[in-house]
């Protein structure tokens, strides 16, 4: 029996399938303490207790992307906020390779956050 995340990867549809495995994969390589989940439908990537990036694909062209909870206290160019006021996202679009470096730049950053105490875990 397939887990409820599993079951939300392997029913998407190509590229994007193989772009949020992908994704999927880079995200826990990053720190052993990062857990992921189904909430409100979608993958979720927690750091101890606490939420700290989403993936999900955008509805009017089907691209992947990485949602950052604390995206307001992260900046880079490639970060989108739209008319959020706390999350950013990064999008990707599945027919190209994937900025590897700037994700991983990205969600270290993301992890200090929680690593350094500047949001609280516990």
């Amino acid at each position: 029996m397939l887990r409820d995340i599993d079951q939300f990867f392997l029913s998407r549809e190509e590229p994007a399938k193989s772009c949020l495995l992908a994704l999927r994969q880079i995200i826990l390589q990053q720190d052993p303490a990062i857990s992921e989940s189904v909430k409100y439908g979608i993958p979720c990537f927690s750091y101890g207790k606490k939420m700290f990036c989403f993936l999900w694909t955008e509805r009017k062209t089907g691209w992947p992307y990485i949602l950052f909870v604390e995206g307001k206290r992260l900046d880079h160019p490639l970060l989108d906020a739209g008319d959020r006021k706390r999350m950013k996202v990064l999008r990707m679009d599945p027919e190209q390779d994937l900025p590897v470096d700037v994700i991983d730049t990205l969600l270290q950053e993301a992890l200090d956050l929680y690593r350094n105490g500047t949001i609280r875990i516990s």
